[in-house]
């Protein structure tokens, strides 16, 4: 089996058995990735395939890290950005356009959500699908990709005070549903 090291360089040669490696190796990653955008796993495969397209064609961009040990790292945040554009894309040409309502802040004031703190990644996950699209791309893109308001405003064509507001509300409803799951699962 080929080093990361060396597939990288590899696909960047066109090598076929490198892409294969890669494809291998980081298929069920960007599989993840793609679902916390889209909930439809036959969308998410044809969006994971569509992804490794863009990879193998832009690898040759792909600028390796001073350090080695930080390869894997460097390799999966650029493979996960060029994932998640991609299905922020795909939402994009699914509606004709994101609806967002330009909120001011003062009107629907931002408010700090301590509980999502202290829940567990896996169930923040498991939730994340019962969220309305714009909500789910908002908090992945700030909370788990770590875009910033303004990144993702320029991203979606809406305004950051828009972004903190669909964030609040995701977190807030992400909270609901938790308190939900609870209670459900001591009823069992």
């Amino acid at each position: 089996m080929l080093k990361l090291e060396d597939a990288i360089t590899g696909c960047q040669q066109n090598k076929n058995k490198a892409k294969e490696m890669i494809y291998k190796s980081f298929y069920g990653y960007l599989m993840g990735v793609i679902l916390r955008y889209v909930s439809d796993r036959n969308d998410a495969e044809e969006l994971v395939n569509d992804c490794f397209v863009k990879i193998f064609k832009n690898i040759v961009t792909f600028t390796f890290p001073e350090k080695p040990d930080e390869l894997q790292k460097a390799f999966k945040g650029w493979i996960a950005k060029i994932s998640s554009r991609t299905s922020i894309d795909f939402l994009r040409t699914k509606k004709t356009k994101v609806y967002v309502d330009d909120l001011d802040e003062h009107q629907h004031p931002v408010t700090e959500v301590n509980v999502i703190s202290k829940l567990h990644v896996q169930d923040i996950l498991a939730l994340l699908d019962a969220l309305p699209d714009t909500q789910r791309i908002i908090f992945n893109m700030y909370e788990i990709e770590g875009f910033s308001h303004d990144e993702i405003s320029k991203i979606l064509d809406i305004s950051s005070s828009s972004s903190r507001v669909y964030l609040t509300r995701a977190k807030n409803r992400l909270r609901t549903l938790y308190s939900k799951s609870l209670i459900q699962s001591y009823a069992n």
